[in-house]
């Protein structure tokens, strides 16, 4: 069962760079393009939108959002082409992605603000 689980985790790493370098294909639709960014963006950021450190929910995204993406985007882009990608993926290292972390930063930054902007009392100022 072990030996199962690391190869769904290799699969899974292998596809977000797969995603990774359809985003920047021409031959990728627009559409496809556009949400394999996001996701490919997201797997490889360094920061979750769900920190690590929360019980359960923090490993939740790492477990089911992302391979729930994969398999969405994976569906968008024509077979043929998928099949490059992948191919592709299989001889390069993983990369960071540090617009990810920058959208997951900008994400938590506007949550908190937004709740300090609600818990704020009016007329404090």
């Amino acid at each position: 069962m072990l030996e199962r689980a690391k190869q769904w985790a290799r699969v899974l790493k292998r596809d977000v760079l797969a995603l990774w370098i359809a985003a920047r294909d021409s031959r990728t639709p627009w559409y496809a393009k556009l949400a394999a960014g996001a996701v490919a963006a997201y797997a490889l950021s360094p920061i979750d939108l769900i920190p690590d450190f929360i019980p359960i929910l923090g490993y939740l995204d790492d477990l089911i959002i992302v391979p729930l993406g994969i398999l969405l985007v994976v569906k968008l882009i024509p077979p043929g082409l998928m099949a490059e990608y992948r191919a592709m993926a299989a001889g390069q290292a993983k990369q960071a992605s540090y617009g990810g972390m920058a959208a997951i930063l900008a994400i938590w930054i506007g949550a908190g603000a937004a709740l300090l902007w609600w818990l704020w009392p009016a007329g404090s100022f």
